[in-house]
């Protein structure tokens, strides 16, 4: 088919482009993976933002929101390794100096690709998103002057970025 106009459908993510020519599965391999990954970081950040609402004990917030946040272990070694292929750990060596060891999948072919794309974003949108959140509820609790706010924010960036001190 023909058509007389001149517009032309673009897509709007290249990942569209590729994916137009396989078969509709499931672009999500990894379902529960995917979920777990999106909601301890999402949770902590409406748990952070709904806390002086459903409780008016500051310690029973802040416990909530830090053990929320405490999803680096699901990070470093399951949806990071499911998801998108990483995995990093600490190694100590025998001097006992402390390395962080990265590791990723190596690249395949298009056509046997292991990493979905579709998790790729949700891996990474979540990665990325979530800790600008934090940093900006920080800026937020430091310019107005709510200093033990402060600190639980300050720990849910540390944490979510898994910044070991």
């Amino acid at each position: 088919l023909l058509h007389n106009d001149d517009t032309e459908d673009v897509s709007l993510f290249d990942a569209e482009e590729e994916t137009t020519n396989r078969p509709k599965k499931s672009k999500i391999r990894h379902p529960v993976a995917s979920f777990f990954h999106l909601f301890f970081r999402v949770s902590a950040i409406i748990v952070y933002l709904l806390c002086e609402l459903l409780s008016s004990s500051f310690i029973a917030c802040m416990v909530k929101i830090i053990s929320l946040s405490c999803d680096f272990w699901a990070v470093k070694n399951v949806t990071g390794r499911l998801m998108v292929g990483l995995r990093w750990w600490n190694h100590i060596d025998e001097d006992g100096k402390s390395h962080c060891v990265f590791e990723s999948r190596k690249a395949s072919p298009p056509e046997n690709k292991t990493v979905s794309e579709a998790e790729s974003r949700i891996f990474w949108l979540g990665f990325i998103a979530c800790p600008v959140l934090w940093v900006i509820f920080a800026f937020s609790a430091f310019f107005s002057f709510r200093v033990k706010w402060l600190v639980v924010v300050i720990m849910g960036v540390v944490i979510c970025n898994n910044i070991y001190l």
